[in-house]
């Protein structure tokens, strides 16, 4: 039952790697100029303004403010006031402190332009001038963005000559071996996703604390199955009874709470699991429920019932995501009303067993309590896990979209889909394309440069190279071309993107390997991989071709042969490429109405103006999806506007009612009835999951009216219909 280690001795040596060999010189990408334009800088192209970026709480009074910085006149105040709050480095007020987007921007774009051409990736000194202009092409014209420890820390040693105390460990392909950092921002920590390991002693368990703390500080976040720790059933060593994992959560939970008013960025993110078969599952499934009914106790006493407030501060388990880890044999045991059993860690003994059924309406209650647990799908994730002789897979980042070996890191970056339609409606498949390569190269380019806080990490991510390049706006794309986020063609569309994005990483992937050479557990995974690849093609065919394009369709099939091919030929740099994460923080940098592969929340939204206050205004694309489902001028016009008078699209003037689904969003809005309904979320996820290496961050909206049992099913279709992970 205990998790096997990513360290296993199907780990390869570090015996080569990405050290610039004077044969690879020559060999490098060369790279055309897609999105920018020969001899103007990105920056030129476009018209700038100064403004005021403050935050006031909600009280009114201001903690954040910033005068005169400067931004592209298209952004919109919300992404002023996010980028300028949340990624500008330096003290406000003092001369280091950023002023413009253009310094964040070149200071991301120049170092990977720089260290791409120092490590052999280009061909020419011209390709890598060419990658820095696309670069910051893309990220000022918001086509894409990068996860926000790069927008951190990326660039301040070398553009700025910061050199940051010592932290964490790196690569060094002169010794060929993992070091410890000298100074922090020389090799900056730039991954939002970790997982880590945790061992069957006091050691461990207190070693986990601190990396995590580590990470927490530099705004990460990580998790952690618990499963390798002992029940509270059974023995220690040297007598007595241990305390179980539960104990030391209270412990990690603290350290997070801690972390979190402290660090520097944002609230600590951290994920906890433990598996269906530990004898301590029952108490970790009402851990978190517990805890809640003791703060709604308090709040019945008076105290403040404000999430940040005294009652919620007051109780366990405030600091994580819960999840249990449910196998196929579980979800079986459930269909055919058996028993799951508990297996003792340190033996493998079963100690108890329990009516599978009974669990289940257990994680059902605890969800539809207060949202924990969730539930991750062990074996579906383990069957397309492209490593497995390098060990399981354990365990996922906070927002389950990384699912990889243990003690193992991800750097993310999102692509914005509604930048690659164009006005015909028609989907841009070969700057989509560009955009996935130079992205992907950005990621590769990252993993050895990059510091991370542990060193078995730093050295899993040297050999493995996870990337997890996502998309944000699905939701907002579906509905500007007249689709039903909840239709076949909103699903196939969706499958098509998503297949086109993952064949044409892993493409990528192979190129970069024939550069530079395969990741180093590629030799002893290579039969494994190439089986994930067959299976990742064989679901481009299970696309409905009469729901979608063409173009699309030929275009995911044409990404993943070529994926097929290069592969089997140059093997793949990289273990991993795709994700989709939730894209909250770099969503809002990109002007993003919708986040990661989710619905339109509402259309009517609130945002904030430059000069303070707030503006009402209608989701932005539904005047064009009123033009593509053919509504005049004066119609379109109408409609919205009584979407501003009513809050809701439902029972405006003109409108037919065989549309009114193209516009239905995650919650009902206060003038009207409609919604999209939950199994619609479930859909849209089966739909992408396939051509996807990790996972998807996703919550699904269910109504307040379901019950435990509605909740317990919903589970259970999950797990027949593909997704890894489930949250609701």
């Amino acid at each position: 039952m205990a998790s096997t280690s990513s360290q296993s001795p199907s780990t390869p040596p570090i015996e080569s790697d990405a050290v610039l060999k004077e044969s690879n010189r020559g060999r490098g990408f060369e790279i055309p100029l897609t999105f920018s334009k020969q001899g103007i800088h990105p920056f030129d192209e476009l018209k700038w303004e100064r403004r005021e970026a403050a935050i006031t709480d909600e009280k009114g009074e201001t903690i954040f403010e910033q005068k005169d910085v400067e931004v592209p006149k298209d952004w919109s105040m919300l992404a002023t006031k996010v980028v300028v709050s949340k990624y500008f480095y330096g003290e406000v007020g003092t001369p280091e402190r950023e002023y413009s987007v253009r310094q964040l921007v070149h200071r991301v774009g120049r170092t990977l332009a720089d260290w791409g051409f120092e490590d052999g990736y280009f061909k020419t000194a011209a390709d890598a001038e060419n990658f820095y202009q696309e670069i910051c092409w893309l990220c000022v014209n918001q086509y894409g963005a990068f996860n926000s420890p790069v927008w951190f820390n990326l660039g301040l040693h070398h553009i700025y000559g910061i050199e940051g105390s010592p932290a964490g460990f790196h690569y060094n392909p002169q010794s060929r071996a993992m070091e410890r950092s000298e100074a922090g921002y020389v090799n900056p920590q730039l991954s939002a996703c970790f997982i880590q390991s945790v061992d069957d002693n006091m050691e461990d368990i207190m070693r986990l604390a601190t990396s995590e703390a580590m990470l927490f500080k530099f705004g990460s976040g990580t998790g952690t199955d618990l499963s390798t720790i002992r029940s509270s059933k059974e023995k220690l060593s040297g007598g007595g009874i241990p305390s179980g994992p539960l104990s030391f959560m209270r412990v990690y939970d603290q350290i997070a709470a801690v972390v979190k008013s402290g660090g520097k960025t944002r609230r600590a993110a951290k994920m906890q699991s433990l598996r269906v078969d530990h004898p301590d599952i029952v108490d970790f499934i009402n851990a978190k429920r517990d805890e809640e009914e003791k703060a709604w106790a308090l709040i019945e006493e008076g105290y403040d019932g404000d999430f940040n407030g005294e009652a919620y501060a007051s109780v366990m388990f405030q600091n994580a995501n819960l999840s249990v880890r449910c196998t196929e044999e579980f979800f079986k045991a459930v269909e055919k009303d058996g028993d799951q059993e508990f297996r003792a860690v340190t033996t493998g003994d079963v100690i108890e067993r329990q009516r599978a059924k009974d669990l289940l309406r257990l994680i059902a209650e605890g969800t539809h309590i207060c949202g924990d647990p969730g539930v991750q799908y062990h074996s579906t994730i383990n069957d397309w896990h492209t490593c497995p002789n390098s060990g399981p897979i354990n365990g996922s980042n906070p927002c389950s979209e990384y699912m990889f070996l243990d003690d193992s890191a991800c750097n993310l970056a999102s692509l914005n889909l509604l930048k690659f339609r164009m006005p015909d409606g028609q989907f841009d498949v070969d700057r989509f394309r560009q955009a996935v390569r130079l992205y992907s190269l950005c990621q590769e380019i990252i993993v050895d440069r990059a510091s991370y806080p542990v060193e078995p990490i730093a050295r899993n991510s040297h050999l493995f190279r996870p990337l997890g390049l996502g998309y944000a706006n699905l939701g907002t794309l579906i509905m500007s071309l007249g689709l039903p986020y909840d239709s076949d063609e909103g699903r196939a569309y969706a499958g098509a993107i998503t297949g086109i994005m993952g064949g044409e990483a892993y493409a990528t992937s192979a190129e970069m390997a024939e550069v530079k050479e395969p990741f180093m557990g590629f030799a002893v995974n290579r039969e494994p991989m190439l089986k994930v690849m067959d299976m990742h093609r064989e679901h481009v065919d299970h696309i409905d071709e009469d729901s979608v394009p063409e173009e699309l369709l030929d275009a995911a099939r044409e990404s993943w042969d070529r994926a097929l091919e290069l592969g089997h030929e140059h093997g793949y740099r990289n273990a991993q490429v795709t994700v989709l994460a939730p894209t909250g923080t770099i969503g809002f940098m990109m002007d993003c109405d919708t986040t990661g592969v989710e619905p339109d929340i509402a259309l009517v939204k609130y945002k904030l103006l430059a000069g303070g206050g707030l503006l009402k205004i209608v989701n932005r694309q539904v005047p064009q999806a009123l033009q593509v489902l053919g509504y005049t001028p004066s119609a379109i016009q109408a409609i919205v506007d009584y979407i501003d008078e009513k809050d809701t699209i439902e029972g405006a003037p003109y409108l037919k009612d065989e549309h009114l689904p193209v516009f239905d969003c995650a919650f009902k809005p206060s003038g009207g009835e409609r919604s999209i309904h939950y199994m619609a979320h479930l859909r849209m996820m089966a739909a992408a999951q396939p051509f996807l290496s990790g996972a998807i961050s996703k919550t699904v909206n269910v109504p307040h009216e379901i019950t435990v049992e509605g909740i317990a099913d919903l589970y259970t279709a999950w797990w027949k219909q593909g997704p890894k992970a489930a949250a609701i």
